[in-house]
């Protein structure tokens, strides 16, 4: 994925947000299942029995529906900046991979603010194509993303950096280009 050698400037996973984990559906499946039992007896004692029928095709629909949702939760999307890629893998609930390798200097972030929600769409964009991610992030961590995102590319195009070779005295030089003529420090006004 990157160069031996070559230092990662950003690294992130992003998953789906899940609510519950599995003893949380647990807990709701059986206090739905409880619910609808007590209820089926009341309805087999008052004579209406198909409803009980319904009852245990509610609880079942549910978990199902929950079995959905605990299957997509494996899905995942790993983005990775360094000096001279980035690189974007999507792994869906279905194990299909998707790869993109991108040159970090020519991309750009592309947001999509709402000013009642925040930061509803975030997009890598790079000769005229459009790669949305951090989408399963909320707002609020899809706006803590792009930052750090944004700074990882701003380090990527300044290319790497050198540290300045320590003063006699021992202490490092002040970064920057000042250049201060010999014998003093520059005289500024008349």
């Amino acid at each position: 994925m990157n160069a031996p050698g070559e230092p990662t400037l950003f690294s992130a996973v992003v998953i789906p947000h899940r609510s519950l984990g599995r003893a949380g559906v647990r807990t709701v499946i059986l206090v739905l299942a409880a619910a609808s039992a007590v209820l089926g007896i009341v309805f087999l004692l008052v004579g209406a029995w198909p409803v009980a029928g319904f009852l245990g095709l509610d609880v079942a629909l549910v978990y199902w529906a929950f079995r959905i949702n605990d299957r997509q939760a494996t899905a995942r999307e790993d983005v990775v900046v360094t000096a001279s890629e980035l690189h974007v893998r999507r792994v869906s609930h279905t194990g299909h991979v998707s790869e993109w390798t991108l040159n970090p200097v020519w991309v750009r972030l592309d947001r999509v603010v709402d000013p009642e929600f925040g930061l509803l769409r975030l997009a890598l964009v790079s000769h005229g194509r459009r790669l949305t991610v951090g989408s399963w992030l909320s707002p609020a961590e899809r706006e803590g993303f792009a930052a750090a995102l944004s700074a990882a590319l701003g380090e990527a195009r300044r290319g790497p950096t050198r540290n300045p070779a320590p003063d006699q005295g021992g202490f490092e030089r002040p970064p920057g280009n000042r250049v201060d003529p010999p014998g003093g420090s520059a005289r500024i006004g008349p």
